[in-house]
């Protein structure tokens, strides 16, 4: 453990296992596979080789996310008062990255704790595990069927027009949206009063 809860260990992602070094890494790792639930992730993809004021240098990202709609980026992982604190050491090794991936027709991308650490990464957290939970396809039709007619109901309204207990209500709810069959704002919290729409 460091002054920075560093923590190793593998997250499962839908295509495979992606390592991290801290829970920062973690924590983009749950949103990264989250927001895009076939992007390939892998962890130190590439060590790059440069020079900077004539010293030979290199440069191990954190990891190359390939999204499903073939973007690629290139990603270092920092906590934002780290990234300050040592951006005229670092920016060296970030240019040759930028380039790197710029060449193979990717982004580079700087991801800190302010832009990980949001309201999706709790949903994140929230939802993953019930991707692939099992689903009442006919209450689920039922809840579609609720959603049309109301016209963007709350989370509130909804449970409650669901023909089903509560629990239930809820059960089905919770899954539609981590499957995707249900639209909500991620970018805030998902409270009662959250607004509730189709894909």
């Amino acid at each position: 453990m460091s002054h920075r809860s560093h923590v190793t260990g593998f997250s499962a992602v839908p295509t495979g296992m992606a390592e991290h070094e801290s829970a920062l890494e973690r924590d983009f790792v749950t949103l990264s596979s989250f927001a895009d639930r076939d992007a390939k992730i892998t962890s130190q993809p590439v060590t790059i080789r440069f020079e900077h004021d004539g010293e030979r240098r290199r440069y191990t990202p954190d990891f190359l996310v390939e999204w499903s709609d073939s973007r690629s980026d290139l990603v270092e992982v920092k906590y934002w008062a780290d990234l300050r604190a040592g951006w005229k050491r670092f920016r060296p090794a970030f240019t040759a990255g930028r380039r790197w991936i710029r060449e193979r027709g990717g982004s580079f991308r700087i991801a800190t704790d302010r832009t990980i650490r949001c309201p999706a990464l709790e949903a994140a957290k929230r939802l993953l595990p019930l991707r692939r939970a099992t689903l009442d396809p006919d209450l689920a039709e039922t809840t579609l069927a609720m959603v049309q007619m109301l016209g963007e109901p709350t989370f509130h309204e909804l449970v409650n027009a669901v023909p089903a207990a509560r629990e239930d209500a809820l059960g089905v709810i919770w899954r539609m949206i981590a499957q995707g069959m249900l639209r909500v704002d991620m970018s805030v919290p998902i409270v009662p009063a959250t607004r509730i729409g189709l894909p």
